[in-house]
C-alpha cells in the first residue's frame, strides 16, 4: 500500500482506501461521493476534481519479484472507472481483485476511522508502510531510499537540506501517527561526521487506539432505527413545546448517526451510545406527557446488551 500510495495526493489515497473498503464490504465498488466525503470530513469535492482523482487511480499498478527464482509479475490494479452525477464505480483488474479479498480481515483499512483523520499523504503513506513490517519495531533507512517512499526524491530543496525535509515531510507524518494512532513512532539520524545520511525509525504499539465494536455500531443502529419507527407519534405531540424539543431530540440522533458515518472509536462510541439513549428517553417521555405511554422494554434491552 505505501508503494502504491506514492505519487499520490492525500484525495487520492483517500479515494483508493475508500474503494478497497466499498469492494470488502459486499464486492461491489461503487459508492455516493457524499459518503465518501462523510468518511473523510471533505466539506468540498468537487465534480471536476473527483473525475481528475478517480482517472489517476488508473495508473496504479503493482510488481511482485523473486530475484532469485528469476520470477516477477505485475498488474495494473483498476482497468475502470465511471462516474456518474455522485456515484463512483471501480473495475478492479481481475488478478488483482482476489488479492484484495483475500485480504477483508487483515487489511489496514480496517483502521480507516484512524487513517481518516490524517491531514497529510506523508502520514497515510508512513503508517502503511509501518504496518507492513508487522512483527518489527524499528527501520533502518538510507534518506535516498526515506525521500523515495514520500515520493519526493526529486524535490531540490530536500536534497539540498535534510532539516527541511525533516520539518515539511518526517516530522509532519510523525506527528500526525502519534496524535491519531495506535503508533508510537520516533526516529534517530544516522551521520558520517556532520552530514546526515538516514535515518532508524523506531515505533511501538504503546497507546492502543480500539476502533468501535460491530456490537457497540449494532446498538446505534438499533437506537436510530427504533427513533425512525416512532417518528410520527413524536411529531404528532400537541404541546408546541414538546413538539419544538422533540424535533431537537431527532436532529441530535441524526447527527450522532453522522459521527458513525465518519467512524468512531470504542471509547467515543460509548460516549455516543449514553447520548443516543438519553435522547431516547427523552422522547418516550415527551409521549408519555402527551398521554402515549409505551412500552420502553427496548430501551432496558439495549443496557444489558451495552459493551
Amino acid at each position: 500500500m505505501a508503494k502504491m500510495n506514492q505519487g499520490l495526493s492525500l484525495n487520492q489515497m483517500q479515494l483508493f482506501a475508500y474503494a478497497i473498503f466499498s469492494t470488502q464490504q459486499d464486492g461491489k465498488t461503487e459508492f455516493r461521493k457524499y459518503e465518501f466525503e462523510n468518511k473523510f470530513s471533505i466539506s468540498q469535492f468537487r465534480p471536476d476534481d473527483a473525475m481528475d482523482d478517480a482517472y489517476r487511480l488508473l495508473d496504479l499498478k503493482i510488481q511482485i519479484r523473486n530475484s532469485d527464482q528469476e520470477k516477477g509479475r505485475g498488474h495494473n490494479v483498476f482497468t475502470d472507472y465511471y462516474y456518474d452525477r455522485g456515484q463512483f464505480t471501480f473495475k478492479w483488474n481481475e488478478s488483482f481483485l482476489p488479492h484484495i479479498l483475500e485480504l477483508r480481515e487483515k487489511y489496514v483499512i480496517s483502521d480507516l476511522a484512524i487513517t481518516s483523520k490524517f491531514k497529510s499523504g506523508f502520514s497515510w503513506i508512513l503508517y502503511d508502510y509501518i504496518k507492513a513490517h508487522y512483527g518489527n519495531w524499528y527501520k533502518e533507512l538510507s534518506k535516498k531510499e526515506l525521500m523515495s517512499l514520500f515520493n519526493v526524491e526529486n524535490r531540490k530543496s530536500y536534497q539540498r537540506s535534510t532539516a527541511e525535509f525533516k520539518r515539511s515531510v518526517i516530522d509532519v507524518a510523525i506527528k500526525e501517527i502519534n496524535e491519531y494512532t495506535e503508533l508510537e513512532v520516533r526516529y534517530e539520524e544516522k551521520k558520517v561526521g556532520n552530514k546526515i545520511i538516514g535515518f532508524v525509525l523506531h515505533w511501538s504499539t504503546g497507546k492502543k487506539v480500539s476502533v468501535a465494536t460491530e456490537k457497540q455500531l449494532t446498538l446505534l443502529r438499533e437506537i436510530q432505527d427504533e427513533v425512525e419507527k416512532n417518528m410520527f407519534d413524536y411529531l404528532s405531540l400537541k404541546d408546541v413545546q414538546g413538539l419544538d424539543q422533540a424535533r431537537r431530540y431527532i436532529i441530535a440522533i441524526k447527527e450522532i448517526n453522522n459521527k458513525v458515518s465518519k467512524g468512531l472509536s470504542s471509547s467515543e462510541a460509548s460516549e455516543v451510545i449514553q447520548e443516543a439513549k438519553q435522547h431516547y428517553l427523552q422522547l418516550e417521555n415527551l409521549l408519555e406527557q402527551d398521554g402515549k405511554k409505551r412500552d420502553t422494554s427496548v430501551y432496558f434491552n439495549w443496557l444489558e446488551n451495552e459493551s
